[in-house]
Formats: structure tokens, sequence, C-alpha cells
């Protein structure tokens, strides 16, 4: 499978670089599998293509300031310090220069390479009560304009503290719309993956397969297993409101199946889950999702899930109707 199969020319005006608002006035389209028809809507009629009964699961992470500035030693230099992933206490993977950093109050020790070409810091305490103060939310590379309320770059759910970038799916909901959503019959489920920048990196395999996937950590609770078990037992459909909720959930359903007629059991643990063309969905019926970048693996699972020739198509098509691109952009309803 060739990784210039899943590049696409974008006009760069159609890289969003503010979020509009309301959340929920953003475009959507609907595709559906089964006839290959595709539908332009707005985000806030999603309950007009959703069923009662269907179960949302959504992505509750949050994202931390984890942009940090420091100094160099000796030189004095400044230098930049992005956290990625935490690994243990005090042992993140980080994107930085340099050796030995302080951070006003912290020093970060620099130490090896890892596989994504970061770097493994270590800092002499616990970094996570430092960051409000001496931290900013990162944005992604292809965003250049200053975001003036950092909350736009959270979901309105956001509640577990640990990613570096936003699950750009859940941007789009709005408090009224979900409880408009759940009056319909709509119900929801949350559960948490930290998502790290390696998630924007290009695949710079020739062939696809042999990409080296990040691994990212999720939790999917008692609870959540819980209510896909009961909605796919029921016959009810459950929908992924982002990759990375089809990861997690997919990553349950594979490293701790359930037992009878369940799918999953709860999981918590890290995931380097890989989804490509050809891959075999266990969990997820419907998916929500951005427009993404050429040759990412974010690209990949979409079209795993809808088919490439679907969303070749789709893309042309939001291309020619200049939808909205990438994190801050339009959304996708895939049925």
């Amino acid at each position: 499978m060739k990784t210039a199969d899943f590049d696409y020319e974008l006009p760069p005006h159609l890289i969003a670089q503010d979020p509009i608002e309301p959340r929920d006035s953003s475009r959507l389209m609907v595709l559906r599998r089964d006839d290959g028809s595709i539908t332009h809507a707005k985000f806030h009629q999603l309950g007009d293509f959703l069923r009662s009964g269907d179960l949302l699961v959504c992505n509750d992470t949050r994202v931390i300031p984890a942009r940090l500035f420091g100094h160099k030693v000796p030189t004095g230099g400044k230098v930049e310090l992005l956290l990625t992933v935490k690994r243990e206490e005090t042992l993140w993977e980080a994107l930085i220069r340099g050796r030995r950093v302080p951070l006003g109050g912290l020093v970060a020790e620099v130490g090896e390479r890892t596989a994504s070409g970061g770097r493994l810091v270590r800092f002499q305490a616990p970094v996570e009560p430092f960051l409000e103060t001496l931290g900013a939310v990162p944005l992604p590379p292809y965003i250049h304009k200053r975001l003036e309320d950092p909350q736009r770059y959270q979901t309105v759910y956001a509640d577990k503290n640990g990613s570096a970038a936003a699950p750009t799916a859940g941007l789009h909901f709005t408090p009224r719309q979900m409880a408009t959503l759940e009056d319909g019959g709509i119900e929801f489920a949350f559960l948490t993956l930290h998502i790290g920048v390696d998630t924007f990196l290009p695949i710079r395999e020739e062939e696809a397969e042999h990409h080296l996937m990040h691994s990212e950590y999720c939790v999917v609770s008692r609870e959540t297993a819980q209510a896909v078990n009961e909605a796919s037992a029921g016959g009810r459909r459950v929908v992924a409101a982002g990759t990375t909720a089809v990861r997690a959930l997919e990553t349950a359903a594979r490293h701790d199946p359930g037992t009878g007629t369940d799918v999953l059991a709860p999981y918590e643990g890290w995931t380097d889950l890989f989804v490509y063309p050809g891959y075999r969905f266990q969990v997820v019926d419907c998916l929500i999702t951005n427009f993404h970048l050429p040759r990412s693996t974010l690209l990949l699972l979409v079209a795993a899930f809808a088919g490439k020739g679907l969303l070749d198509r789709a893309y042309r098509e939001a291309i020619k109707a200049e939808y909205r691109f990438y994190s801050f952009g339009d959304a996708m309803l895939l049925l």
C-alpha cells in the first residue's frame, strides 16, 4: 500500500486558522457507506442523521499547557520544550534541543532519543503543578494565528489532563447540542486517550504498512465498556466522536476482549494500534471526524472505515465546496 496514494493537494486558504463560532455552526459532510451518497449539512443538524438509542463515545482528554520555554546551559540561549507523552511520574517524551534546560523552578535533563525522533526528558519533580504558570497550550504547526481563547482548543467535555493536541472531532459540540441529542434518545459515553504530537507527523515510509505507530495512553472505563456492550447486544449503533475514540475502543476489543456477547472489557494501558485499509473494525459502527492531513495515520484510519474510493471522492468534493480543513475545520459523519 503506497503512502503516496494518500496524498492530495490542498489550497492553503482552506486550512482553518480560527475556530468558528458557535462551535456547532461548522459544516458537516455526511457520507453513507451503503450507497456512497454525500450530503451537506451543518454540525448542529447532527441529530437528524443519528437514531434514538445510538451510543456516542467521546474522548474526554484535556490539552495541557505542554509548550514550555527555558534557557540552555551553559550558553543561556532560549529554547522551547514541547511535552508529548508522559512515561513515568517525572519522565516525559518531548521535542527539545539541548541537554540541560532550566524552566523557571524546574530543570529538564534531556536523555536519549525516542523512536519518533523526540527525547526522553527527566524532571526533578512532577511537572504538572508548574504547567499553568510556565506553559502554554500548543497548537498544530499549520495554525499560524494566535488563539485568543485557549479554551477553544478544548472540547466542552474535556476533563482528564494529558494531551498535547485536542481530539478535534469533539471541538464541534456545544453543551446545548449535547442536551438536545440526549433529549432525542442519544446516549453519551466517555473514554480517555491522551494525544501526542506524533499524530500530526506524516508517514515517511514508501509503503504505509511499514510505518512505526506512536504509543498513546488510553482508558476505557468499566462504565463505558458496559454501555458499548449493551448497545452492541441491543443492535444499537456505536458512534465514535473522533479517530482517537476509534483507536481506544478497538484497542480495548483487541487487547482485552469481553466474554459471551460482550465486544470489549475495560482497558487501561498503552496503544500503538495502526488502523489502515484492510482493518476489520470490531466495535465502531459510525464515525465523526475532521478532514485530515495528507499521508497521515488519521487519514488512513478514515480510509479504512469509509473505503478509499468514497473518501477520495468526498475530499475532492470538500475542496471544491471549500470546506475548512484540519483542527479548526469542518466535520464529516460516516454512516
